[in-house]
């Protein structure tokens, strides 16, 4: 008889289908502040639904809302994943994708993940690269591009206080010297800290944002695995949200037990920090819904050891009662394996009247469920600070009649003309989202 192992190894390799069990939910059942729990359903072979990544034929785009319209700001670029939005207009987009991490790929979960993610479009080399976009003309689509940084490392998040740019690479949080209106940086960078990275890796995008004084700098650190199989060793400093201090690279967990936070955005009427987190996989297409939430100082939010506040993750050793009694329930869930990675808030935006207070979201598309979540930016209205209402669907039509994925989008921000881009990674554009005239 054939090991279990065995045989899904023959199953993934004999073309990576959909295998595993099916949702009995529907994608809004486990979105809003109380989302659907059902039971876990772990099963011997994991749910493998994978999009296949094309990229968009000719002339094709997404499909924008209602009252808005969508167009290329920028193109043929090489895996764009994250945005930011210089004073002076100029968008800088991180070229990136995961470093070489050859301890993540060991095993037969290893191998299957490392083809899993090859499919669905991240299998690429990184560029290691941030490019700058420069729109002179505030026509919507960018004519100047410029290397703007190079010979990065898998660079993610970028934020700038006074003439000091902050890239966080996947090991390091650097500092460069930014003058006003420059299309390209050639000093050398500073580290103000490092950060975790290594062999194993496993979520290697960390991102960054100023608190409003520029005195701190919040760093987001994904977990070094699912749910701790890799030992709870190497998950120091990992699965948390840091507190840096700008002047002396001093550092502090602020927020931890979050899986794999990547947006992060202050709201604009409490001053909150919110960010956009994924959640874990394997125990259903239903489970668990990936969520954005305001960020306590000082809060536990379950991961490894519960979900959703306090629904206890039986999979986790050794079991932590303690910690799971400490955990808080995030503020609001975005559907179970969307991948919810972009966050910015809509202050600042030209769009109609229902988008005028809430948050963006980039959904950049599930693997672990069936049928498909995510591929597609929406908004969550808010009230009073809080979300209020049900998602708004603002780009959908990232995946075609047969389930290929003809984009993924990831990163969101507001551009200087109150213009929504999406930072497009399988699409390899930027989307810029406006108002219909």
């Amino acid at each position: 008889m054939r090991k279990p192992q065995f045989v899904f190894v023959i199953m993934i390799a004999g073309g990576l289908a959909a295998c595993g069990e099916s949702s009995s939910l529907q994608v809004s059942d486990g979105t809003g502040p109380s989302p659907k729990l059902p039971e876990p359903n772990k099963t011997l072979i994991p749910t493998v639904n994978i999009a296949p990544a094309i990229g968009w034929p000719a002339g094709a785009k997404p499909t924008a809302a209602a009252g808005t319209q969508v167009a290329a700001f920028a193109e043929n670029l090489d895996h764009p994943r994250w945005l930011y939005v210089l004073p002076n207009g100029d968008v800088l987009v991180a070229e990136t994708n995961a470093p070489p991490k050859p301890d993540d790929s060991k095993g037969i979960r290893g191998w299957v993940m490392k083809k899993v993610m090859g499919r669905a479009g991240a299998g690429v080399p990184s560029p290691n690269r941030i490019t700058l976009l420069r729109d002179a003309d505030h026509d919507g689509m960018a004519e100047t591009r410029t290397v703007f940084l190079q010979n990065l490392n898998s660079p993610f998040g970028m934020t700038l206080v006074g003439n000091d740019l902050y890239v966080a690479d996947t090991d390091r949080l650097l500092r460069f010297n930014y003058e006003p209106g420059a299309t390209e940086i050639k000093s050398q960078p500073i580290k103000v800290v490092d950060l975790p990275g290594g062999t194993l890796n496993h979520h290697w995008t960390k991102n960054v944002i100023a608190s409003k004084d520029g005195s701190k700098l919040y760093v987001t650190v994904g977990s070094n695995s699912n749910v701790g199989e890799n030992g709870l060793d190497q998950e120091e400093g990992r699965a948390a949200i840091w507190e840096v201090d700008r002047a002396t690279g001093n550092h502090r967990i602020f927020a931890s037990g979050i899986r794999n936070p990547n947006g992060l955005a202050w709201e604009p009427q409490t001053g909150a920090l919110w960010t956009a987190v994924n959640e874990r996989d394997e125990i259903g297409s239903d489970l668990v819904p990936d969520y954005i939430t305001s960020v306590k100082d000082g809060a536990f939010y379950g991961w490894p050891f519960s979900y959703y506040g306090q629904h206890i993750d039986v999979r986790v050793e050794p079991q932590r009662p303690d910690m799971v009694a400490k955990a808080i329930a995030p503020d609001y869930a975005v559907g179970p394996h969307t991948a919810s990675l972009g966050l910015t808030f809509a202050e600042g935006n030209r769009l109609p009247a229902q988008f005028k207070e809430g948050a963006f979201i980039g959904q950049h598309g599930s693997w672990n469920r069936k049928p498909h979540s995510g591929y597609k930016v929406i908004f969550v209205p808010f009230a009073a600070g809080k979300p209020s209402g049900t998602p708004v669907d603002v780009l959908t039509g990232f995946l075609d009649k047969d389930e290929n994925a003809l984009g993924r989008p990831v990163g969101v921000v507001i551009d200087q003309q109150g213009g929504l881009l999406v930072a497009d990674d399988v699409g390899n554009k930027v989307w810029r989202v406006s108002a219909t005239r």
